[in-house]
């Protein structure tokens, strides 16, 4: 049977799809991160510490998807108090919601360079729309681990009200940036 699903999709696809890399977040190296304006006074930043997920990069055609999830409650703020309060009901309410994904089935590429992806993510149970900008994107061999690699840093900006996320909007800023520096290892 596998044998006959192999030859379907060879059949269907033609050689395009042996041309596909798998690649797994290394999560040693993936932090997304944000940055959001605090009562006008400073920016506020945090991270989370646990993501993981697949990405498929087929360079030759320019396509590929992505498949990244996200503890919400791994945030890190460098404030107890304040995690405490941005993993509870008011914010990202992480016991009812333990995952943010953004998944893609359209990455865009300029040559062979990853520019950007069109993905869903999915916060608060919401889901919405969001395109990643990818400002650098870069495959080789890492030399501290030998095996082949790609990493990218990408951003977006995203309304948190559109996701059910509204406390003490407008003091505390409604668009949220959103930056992404991941790296996964190939399969």
């Amino acid at each position: 049977m596998a044998r006959l699903f192999g030859a379907i999709a060879l059949a269907l696809f033609g050689g395009s799809a042996l041309a596909v890399e798998s690649y797994t977040i290394d999560s040693r190296h993936t932090f997304p991160s944000f940055e959001i304006n605090h009562l006008g006074f400073s920016t506020q930043r945090g991270r989370f510490n646990e993501t993981s997920g697949k990405v498929l990069l087929d360079t030759a055609t320019g396509s590929g998807s992505m498949d990244i999830s996200v503890s919400a409650a791994s945030i890190s703020t460098g404030l107890e108090e304040l995690e405490a309060h941005l993993r509870g009901p008011d914010f990202l309410d992480s016991a009812k919601y333990p995952l943010m994904s953004f998944k893609s089935n359209r990455l865009i590429f300029r040559g062979d360079k990853l520019v950007g992806a069109d993905g869903v993510l999915t916060l608060h149970g919401v889901s919405k729309p969001v395109r990643l900008e990818v400002e650098h994107f870069y495959c080789g061999i890492n030399p501290l681990r030998m095996k082949y690699s790609c990493g990218a840093d990408a951003s977006a900006l995203i309304v948190r009200s559109e996701f059910g996320i509204d406390k003490y909007v407008p003091a505390v800023a409604d668009q949220v940036k959103v930056l992404i520096q991941v790296e996964a290892v190939k399969d």
